[in-house]
């Protein structure tokens, strides 16, 4: 599994501090992707080492977020699991898919949003969105999708 660029971002993962690493080689491929240059496999490989340096020299992250890496769930799977096990940074997922790979442990993740980009529908910051963040506690999901949707300030 390849990633091709790292981003700390603040509007992926509610109240985070995120690390959001771009993982290529996607194969949902959704009509109207804002990143269809990680359709390819291209970029360099996302080793426990590579991961390691990248929490590392980011300090101040509170989430590290795989963007993608539906080619291989087991392989996030695994390096979300060495994060939990080394770092007090918490982890998240950005998967295309519409339900959660079974090879997936759930205690591996904070948070995990499934469901393919859908053009009509918009992204989660639009309330009419495919797409679902959950926050996942004591082995539950919670949907804290709504925690995208802006409300007016005037209530308008």
């Amino acid at each position: 599994m390849k990633y091709v660029d790292v981003k700390e971002v603040f509007a992926e993962i509610p109240d985070e501090i995120t690390l959001a690493i771009s993982i290529s080689g996607c194969p949902i491929r959704c009509p109207g992707c804002h990143s269809q240059y990680l359709w390819a496999d291209v970029g360099e490989e996302l080793t426990v080492e590579a991961l390691s340096s990248l929490v590392t020299g980011h300090r101040g992250i509170t989430c590290l977020c795989f963007m993608g890496g539906d080619q291989d769930p087991t392989e996030v799977d695994r390096l979300a699991r060495w994060v939990k096990e080394h770092s007090a940074v918490r982890t998240a997922w950005y998967s295309g898919r519409s339900r959660l790979a079974p090879e997936v442990e759930l205690s591996h993740f904070d948070y995990v949003k499934l469901g393919p980009y859908d053009e009509k529908r918009g992204p989660l910051n639009q309330p009419t969105t495919n797409q679902v963040l959950y926050r996942i506690r004591d082995g539950q999901m919670e949907d804290i999708t709504s925690r995208f949707w802006k409300k007016s300030v005037l209530g308008l």
